[in-house]
Order: C-alpha cells, then structure tokens, then sequence
C-alpha cells in the first residue's frame, strides 16, 4: 500500500519539466507518496506545451494518479507569457480528456475564467472516469495582505463557483501564517473546501499544519531541489513528518 493511502493529509506533488517524456516519467515515481498529481503545463517548452486532447487522454489514462493541470501565467508566479485564449485552451481539453481537477487564478478574465468553471461543472462524456472540478486560485508572491483582504478573496471564489479556493501568500513573519491559517474557519462556516497556506521560509510549517486545521490539501516537491514554489518541501520530508505525528498520537 502507498504511503498516500495510509495519510491523513491529501498530498498534491507538484511537477515542473520542461519536456513531456520527463514528467511523465517523474508523475510514475512520484505517485507513491501522492494522492494528486500536478501537471505544471507552464513549464513546458517546444512542441510539448501545445498538447492535443488525445495526448491529455494518454495522459490521463496513463497515469496511476488523479491529476490537476495547471498553467499558471507569469503575471502570478507561473511561466506562461502567451495570449490567455492559448493559456486556457489546455486547461479546457483537460477537462474534456477527464481529468479530476484543474487550477484556473481568480484574476483571469471573467469570461475566460466562467468557462473553464462551467467546463468543470459539465457531466462527465461516455468514458471519462470522473468530472472535472475547478480549483480557483489566488497567489501573492510579495507578501500576504491584511485580514480583511484575504476573506474577501475567499468568499469571490466561492462566488465565482469554485468547487474548492486556493489561497498562497509569501509570510515574513509568524503573523502572516496565522492569518491565512486563520482562513480555515471563514472556510467552515462558509462550507467551503480551501487551500490555504504560505511561501517562504517562515510559511514553511503552514503546508502541514493547514491540513490538521481542516485545510482540503497541501502541496509538495517531489524531490529535493525540485520546488514549484518558495518553501515546499520534497513529499518525502512532509510525510516523514506526518507519520511521526500521528504516531506520537496513538
């Protein structure tokens, strides 16, 4: 049995390659330690960043995991720089290949956004495992906003009609932790799924604790040396971590 399966916090490792052999290649070693797999299609170059639907099928299929794709534009964080019909386009064949999740930022443009939303909405066709279901997410990559900004990001992505929010700032100090940690509870009593922690240094305990505190799910590296973001750490070391945790607990 996998590591994943015996955890008590959904784990999404992140995967970031530049070309489309190596991360499929690095989405098989991975899996044992994941229960979600993201594709960083941003981090794609050449021909490999202009998948067709059959190729995400493949994938898809193929793969031993749940997956969210992602194609994070570099106005928040990401690598993309292309026109943002191109950016979506992917998001939107995912979709339709039955992949469980995709990751759309709260800042694309209304309509654009609407659409990959209503796309995950929509009933599965003949043969797809699963709907897809949209991830709605926000990124500060300076810092994290005061309290009162940061529930009003949650609650336009609720609107919005995310299935789940996702919420990352940049902490400096323990305050900014606790107070996107402080997001769980707007979270419940809204009654709806959030990710929410923080980068950097100091953000570094967020990505376990937010899952004890009711968080959806955290995110990780699959290696060492292979971060998506500022203070994530290898799948490895959090479940490492988690497993001594609950032990300390029976």
């Amino acid at each position: 049995m996998s590591q994943a399966a015996n955890s008590a916090s959904r784990l999404c490792v992140s995967l970031a390659r530049a070309d489309l052999a190596a991360l499929v290649e690095a989405a098989h070693r991975a899996a044992p330690l994941a229960d979600l797999l993201e594709l960083r299609l941003d981090a794609l170059t050449g021909s490999a960043a202009n998948l067709p639907e059959s190729a995400l099928k493949e994938l898809v299929a193929s793969l031993p995991r749940p997956l969210l794709f992602t194609n994070r534009p570099a106005w928040e964080g990401g690598q993309y720089q292309g026109p943002e019909e191109q950016r979506v386009a992917p998001l939107l064949a995912a979709l339709a290949a039955g992949c469980a999740w995709v990751d759309i930022e709260l800042r694309t443009e209304a309509a654009l956004r609407n659409r990959v939303i209503a796309a995950a909405l929509a009933p599965p066709r003949p043969g797809e495992k699963v709907p897809g279901r949209a991830i709605v997410s926000w990124h500060d990559f300076t810092g994290t906003p005061d309290a009162t900004t940061l529930a009003g990001i949650v609650r336009r992505q609720q609107e919005a009609g995310a299935a789940v929010g996702k919420l990352v700032t940049m902490a400096h100090s323990f305050r900014d932790v606790l107070r996107v940690l402080a997001l769980q509870e707007l979270a419940a009593d809204l009654n709806f799924p959030l990710i929410a922690f923080c980068m950097g240094d100091a953000g570094m305990i967020s990505r376990l604790a937010t899952c004890r505190l009711g968080g959806f799910m955290t995110y990780a590296a699959a290696e060492a040396g292979e971060a998506t973001a500022p203070g994530q750490l290898p799948a490895a070391v959090l479940r490492q971590i988690e497993s001594l945790i609950m032990a300390r607990g029976e």
